[in-house]
């Protein structure tokens, strides 16, 4: 069983957060290195995605990370399922 470590960091002012060298040894976190983000309860929670993404990979996944906070952000309306049909059927 893997023994639990704990570091003590702080967000730049990019929201940028530094995970500590031991932790990133002993996780093999380089640079490049994916991750799944997300929060909870005032958690936030970071999984290290062993896998090997594409450049293409990682743009399609930026583009629907900014995607996402334009319909937050209300940039996007809501449509019924009859709208959005007649809207699709206009392209």
């Amino acid at each position: 069983m893997e023994t639990e470590m704990v570091g003590i960091t702080k967000a730049s002012s990019k929201g940028q957060i530094v995970i500590p060298e031991d932790i990133r040894k002993r996780l093999k976190i380089n640079k490049g290195s994916v991750f799944a983000v997300t929060s909870k309860k005032g958690m936030i929670v970071m999984r290290k995605l062993d896998t090997k993404m594409s450049k293409a990979d990682l743009k399609t996944l930026k583009g629907l990370e900014e995607a996402w906070k334009d319909i937050k952000n209300g940039k996007y309306k809501v449509l019924s399922p009859d709208e959005f049909s007649k809207e699709l059927a206009k392209w």
